[in-house]
């Protein structure tokens, strides 16, 4: 799974620990063809802007559909950005 989060983000290894946490929980939730449609979460996440990236997680289908992980993911994710 780790090896489908480099594929993604060719920095993963050099982000933040808790970012890197919150990519690898995605990753294992909804697998790489789906994470890989996150085009503005996965720009954000590029240029270090965590608060966009939890915007972007919290406008997707796949915070409705999995609210509580989300959630918690998104707070997870808003840390990162203070």
């Amino acid at each position: 799974m780790l090896k489908e989060c480099k594929l993604l983000f060719s920095s993963f290894e050099i982000l933040p620990e808790e970012v890197q946490l919150i990519i690898a929980n995605m990753m294992f939730n909804m697998g790489r063809p789906r994470l890989s449609k996150f085009k503005k979460f996965i720009a954000a996440i590029a240029i270090s802007n965590w608060q966009e990236a939890a915007n972007q997680m919290v406008d997707s289908r796949w915070y409705k559909q999995v609210t509580n992980r989300a959630e918690r993911l998104v707070k997870r994710m808003q840390n990162v950005a203070i």
